[in-house]
């Protein structure tokens, strides 16, 4: 922006789990980009970022400190982008619901009981709730309801994902939305028909089946492969990440979604027009 220029941010944005790999990331995006602005930081009590500026690891200032305190980190902001753990966002999401903050939720991990908590509080604000923020992925996800369309009989299906040693869930959060959209596509509940671990003598492959493998190692960011395996051939669908960068920006996208929506609970394919 050159010296004397209007300042362009309209979306304000505070970030959750400002001190980890992922709030990092966003803070970075959020300082990058010319209609966001950084109005927001919350952490864990115990972080050691609590009372830094948010902007600190850049070797720069925000001037925006990192609060513990839920309301302190939610002044001034329109939207709270959350990629923490379930118990984390769901305490934000009921101060969200109180002060009427709208919510880009990348958390994965929750239990059905949870996700009911979501949708109940989405009747007053307005949520974007995605496992995986990337546009990528998400034209990935469409990619995967056509094959699964096609290809629903006479093909075996196989979800092999790949993320970092320090990833706590599995499957990831992105391979089980992967599995519901291709079982909904074939008509089918994921529940009844997913498949999360083999050992031993485990029988002949049932063919309604989706099987699940899971490779948590190194620095892996996310890797995802659907095969679809019949006879004679076979359909590889991959979406490899190599930076948390693209989740950023499809946050923002989704941030910048949620500006002309009331209350509602929305996902990514809502974001960027798929459906």
């Amino acid at each position: 922006m050159t010296q004397g220029a209007t300042p362009l941010a309209q979306h304000r944005i505070a970030v959750a789990g400002a001190g980890g790999r992922m709030g990092q990331m966003l803070i970075e995006a959020i300082g990058a980009s010319a209609d966001c602005l950084l109005t927001g930081a919350l952490d864990l009590a115990a972080s050691p970022s609590i009372g830094l500026d948010a902007a600190a690891f850049a070797g720069r200032s925000s001037g925006i400190l990192i609060h513990s305190d839920i309301r302190q980190g939610l002044e001034n902001s329109h939207v709270l982008i959350d990629f923490t753990r379930p118990e984390g966002t769901l305490a934000h999401l009921a101060v969200c619901r109180e002060l009427g903050v709208k919510m880009v939720i990348g958390t994965t991990g929750f239990s059905g009981a949870q996700k009911v908590q979501i949708a109940a509080a989405a009747r007053d604000i307005a949520i974007v709730m995605a496992p995986n923020m990337s546009a990528g992925v998400n034209v990935t996800l469409k990619l995967l309801e056509m094959a699964a369309k096609a290809l629903s009989t006479g093909y075996d299906i196989e979800i092999i994902e790949a993320h970092h040693r320090h990833k706590v869930d599995a499957p990831s959060g992105t391979a089980l939305k992967m599995g519901e959209v291709i079982a909904a596509a074939m008509g089918r509940d994921l529940k009844d028909c997913a498949v999360y671990a083999r050992a031993g003598i485990t029988g002949e492959r049932d063919p309604s089946s989706i099987g699940f493998a899971s490779i948590r190692g190194g620095d892996i960011v996310g890797d995802h492969t659907v095969l679809f395996a019949g006879i004679g051939e076979r359909i590889e669908i991959t979406h490899k990440s190599s930076s948390r960068a693209t989740y950023a920006q499809g946050s923002l996208r989704a941030a910048r979604f949620l500006d002309g929506q009331a209350a509602g609970l929305f996902d990514m394919f809502d974001v960027l027009h798929l459906k």
